[in-house]
């Protein structure tokens, strides 16, 4: 939980004098006007986002099409035939 919330500056503002109680009151309408002005976006809506962007691109994804033994870094070494 954030210690900043304007929840919790709301039960700090009694004990403050009243100008220090104006400055407080005036950050939190600040941060609900921030807080009201966000986008939002249903989970519904961002979970369909999300499955579209994995299958658009399941092809690129190495975790999903796997890694060519040419081109993967951490390959096993081969071992040197002179010894």
């Amino acid at each position: 939980m954030c210690t900043n919330s304007p929840s919790l500056l709301f039960y700090k503002l009694v004990k403050m004098s009243g100008s220090a109680n104006l400055v407080a009151m005036k950050k939190i309408v600040h941060q609900l006007r921030f807080e009201a002005s966000i986008n939002r976006v249903k989970v519904s809506q961002a979970a369909a986002d999300l499955q579209q962007f994995c299958m658009q691109n399941a092809l690129q994804d190495p975790l999903l099409t796997g890694v060519s033994s040419s081109t993967n870094p951490f390959r096993p070494q081969k071992v040197c035939s002179f010894l």
